[in-house]
């Protein structure tokens, strides 16, 4: 596991982590990085989707002789889990129960509020998901009153 953060160039990154930036296509890292100290409204720090990251899982959680760390991008989270795209390509879901320490190795996108392309992503899941939704609600109470005007 690394022993401090990395991220600031490519040379700095570990062998996988290089591999996956350049399977990325290879964005400027200098800018992505977290800003802990200076006025609050310019801090910018945590997760961010697409992160290349080092999660240690609980030897409990494992059998035998298996490898304790899981390297790839994050892919997303939820209440109960992380997902990522392990350093092999593999999709892979973790309990955040068996977590004990995850580590940040670089950020591949800008902070999540300067990022234009997620913004319009998260919009346009949005709507679409208030639309299955809607259609689901149709659905169940055996009806489809789309074309009745109120």
């Amino acid at each position: 596991m690394s022993t401090e953060r990395r991220g600031r160039e490519i040379t700095d990154l570990p062998e996988w982590a290089r591999r996956m930036h350049q399977e990325y296509g290879a964005p400027e890292l200098i800018g992505l990085q977290d800003i802990f100290f200076g006025p609050l409204i310019k801090r910018k720090s945590g997760l961010r989707k697409d992160d290349l990251i080092e999660i240690l899982i609980d030897s409990r959680a494992l059998s035998g002789d298996s490898d304790p760390y899981v390297r790839g991008m994050l892919v997303g989270t939820s209440r109960n889990v992380v997902e990522i795209r392990d350093e092999n390509g593999d999709f892979r879901s973790i309990s955040r129960d068996v977590i004990v320490e995850l580590r940040l190795i670089s950020h591949l996108r800008k902070p999540y509020i300067e990022d234009r392309e997620l913004l319009t992503f998260e919009k346009e899941d949005m709507r679409r998901r208030s639309n299955l939704h809607e259609a689901a609600e149709r659905q169940a109470d055996g009806r489809d009153d789309n074309h009745v005007w109120d």
